[in-house]
């Protein structure tokens, strides 16, 4: 069995904490100040986490989110879970992604709906 990455992170790594949950910069990160939100209890699936844990990674969002801005002024975020193989998850412990972003970061911004072609055309995609 393959060991965890984020159930062995260095103390010296962690930005913030609290009981159920840490927070650290992600190592490839998107943008600078790209950060991880980390349950200490291993789990795969978002959806199994447990309404105090969600409450606790939902507190180190904004706690990251305060520090960032200090840090980094961004013009914007995106804070998000990828859950299973097909949805981009390549680390089996569960993790929010807290991605600052910047006006001019990317030739083509835009949030999920730039992930894939929608079912139904979303009426701005064209303007």
């Amino acid at each position: 069995m393959q060991k965890c990455i984020f159930c062995d992170v260095p103390k010296e790594s962690i930005i913030a904490e609290n009981e159920l949950a840490f927070a650290i910069f992600d190592k490839y990160p998107v943008n600078p100040g790209h950060a991880l939100i980390i349950p200490k209890r291993h789990f795969v699936s978002f959806f199994d986490a447990t309404g105090e844990e969600l409450l606790s990674l939902h507190r180190l969002v904004l706690e990251v989110k305060r520090t960032l801005d200090r840090q980094y002024d961004p013009d914007g975020y995106n804070v998000g879970v990828n859950v299973g193989e097909c949805a981009g998850q390549v680390v089996w412990h569960v993790h929010l992604h807290v991605i600052p972003r910047f006006v001019g970061d990317s030739p083509r911004p835009g949030g999920l709906r730039r992930v894939k072609r929608p079912v139904v055309p979303f009426p701005r995609e064209n303007e």
